[in-house]
């Protein structure tokens, strides 16, 4: 989910939320804040480590691999502080891998709730999301986008469209991807809904 100035962040913020029955099959956390611990961390960097643990666990092609997930303090090379870091220990039959991803500090119990307040405002809205086959392309739209105004609208219809628009007071570009695959609530195009997020790049 993508939410705009969450924090007082400059921005858009993804936030992601599962049940912890679908990542994990044993669970233990213990906090002061009703059991969640919520931090900010690089998306690329805990991609890359979820694809090398991934990549470990395939390579085994039985039940042998396990993949563990700690919330650790280390500390870093050429620094005297701990650091907090989502550590991905990885064991698989014929090797083992230890990726340590660097975190933010724990958000504040203020911070949490304010998270947990925009996720709960937003489970009225259609589930619905579109799946971009080339995110390369996009990323390209995007960014020649931005060259032209500050405020980018994302809409994304029901049928699978997806909408993109910057608009001044001078002049409105845009560009859509039509017939996209749907994901979540399906509509058609006599039933649409289109979700309007704004965010300043």
């Amino acid at each position: 989910m993508f939410l705009h100035n969450l924090l007082g962040g400059g921005g858009v913020q993804s936030v992601a939320q599962f049940d912890k029955d679908v990542l994990f099959r044993d669970y233990r956390i213990s906090s002061q804040n009703a059991a969640r611990i919520a931090f900010a961390v690089d998306a690329s960097l805990l991609h890359r480590a979820l694809r090398s643990a991934l990549t470990i666990q395939e390579q085994a092609r039985d039940e042998t691999a396990a993949i563990q997930i700690k919330l650790v303090k280390k500390l870093p090379a050429g620094s005297r502080n701990p650091a907090p870091f989502l550590t991905f220990e990885t064991k698989g039959r014929v090797s083992a891998v230890v990726q340590d991803v660097p975190i933010s500090k724990p958000l504040s119990r203020s911070d949490v709730l304010q998270i947990q307040s925009a996720l709960d405002a937003s489970q009225d809205l259609p589930q619905t999301l579109v799946q971009v086959p080339d995110l390369t392309q996009l990323q390209s739209l995007v960014d020649r986008l931005k060259y032209v105004g500050d405020v980018l609208t994302v809409s994304i219809a029901q049928y699978g469209d997806l909408h993109l628009q910057v608009s001044t007071s001078l002049v409105t570009v845009g560009s859509e991807l039509r017939k996209l695959r749907v994901l979540g609530v399906r509509g058609t195009r006599s039933n649409v809904f289109l979700l309007h997020p704004s965010f300043v790049d």
